[in-house]
């Protein structure tokens, strides 16, 4: 008996172009939005239904176009079982230095003056990873395509792990230093100079609502001004200082942080690749950046090395926008 052979498809219909298996990531991530296939009932209810009219408001309408979304890609490739293998390793790592510092009475060692810093600079930054939290969750929800939500997804559980061990941290340093203002962070945020750049920037992201802009504002503005003023900026300030532990936990932080941003900057990327794009994302900059810059300026002004750590965090949020093809 000869053998025969099928010729059906061997893969995914939309995937079948690539004439290959599609990838783990792809079989996962690849163009699962319902809410794209009718574009006058995102929702598959009542056209003239809330929520069907502000997807069409603030997705269908924005600025930014490209002939397929779908076709970005995580450069990282992070999927759900990636994601949760490579985060129980770095929470591990995390538990490992908390545990080893606290049996060395690690905080008893810092000066009054560092705790004070602490108080006002590194406990109230809860409220800004909060707000990049709830930012990526806004923008996972309103991403056109599904290979988008799914990075989205992701930057939001990094945020959250971290506003988690911010929160610890601050119930550490109110057992070690009681009367040093840990567990008054909500007011510094509300009213210390340091933060109201950050409290302007991150209130205005949470606002726009449109799915392009807040891309921007939050993935080349907001969350990268954030991370290299209070995440390197005031982890170099806490090794100068001794207190290596935040120095660590930082570090240790900064490994979410660039795979956000490769992530991020491939989207914008793949973006800039249509026709016109790059003119309304300089636009959309052109607004954004300054806010990201005063909050730089006003966070790093209490450092021990202010000026040359506010010049230095700016100089890498206009380096990383540059990298992408940006002119501001």
């Amino acid at each position: 008996m000869s053998a025969t052979t099928s010729s059906g498809l061997k893969t995914w219909s939309d995937l079948a172009g690539r004439k290959r298996r599609p990838t783990e990531y792809e079989t996962v991530t690849y163009d699962l939005h319902y809410r794209t296939r009718n574009p006058d009932a995102p929702y598959e209810l009542d056209p003239n239904m809330f929520m069907n009219r502000w997807y069409k408001q603030h997705v269908n309408s924005c600025r930014l176009r490209h002939d397929d979304w779908n076709a970005f890609r995580d450069p990282d490739e992070v999927i759900y079982r990636t994601y949760t293998a490579m985060q129980d390793a770095s929470e591990e790592y995390v538990d490992r230095l908390l545990d080893e510092h606290d049996r060395l009475g690690h905080d008893a060692t810092l000066s009054d003056e560092w705790i004070a810093t602490l108080a006002r600079l590194y406990t109230p930054g809860r409220y800004p990873l909060h707000a990049v939290q709830m930012a990526s969750a806004y923008l996972a929800q309103m991403a056109p395509a599904s290979t988008i939500t799914n990075a989205a997804v992701f930057q939001e559980a990094d945020a959250f792990r971290w506003v988690s061990r911010t929160a610890y941290r601050t119930c550490e340093l109110a057992e070690h230093h009681p009367g040093a203002g840990f567990g008054a962070e909500r007011a510094v945020w509300e009213d210390d100079a340091a933060w109201q750049g950050f409290r302007e920037l991150f209130e205005r992201t949470l606002v726009a609502y449109d799915w392009d802009e807040h891309l921007i504002a939050l993935g080349l503005v907001a969350k990268p001004a954030l991370d290299e003023a209070y995440v390197r900026q005031l982890g170099a300030a806490a090794r100068a200082t001794g207190d290596t532990l935040l120095a660590m936990l930082n570090d240790a932080q900064l490994r979410d942080v660039e795979r956000a941003r490769r992530w991020n900057a491939a989207l914008v990327r793949h973006a800039l690749a249509h026709e016109g794009n790059l003119k309304i994302v300089d636009d959309m900059l052109a607004v954004w950046v300054p806010l990201g810059e005063r909050a730089i300026d006003a966070f790093c002004a209490p450092l021990p090395n202010g000026a040359a750590a506010a010049a230095d965090a700016k100089a890498a949020t206009r380096a990383y926008r540059a990298g992408i093809g940006c002119t501001l």
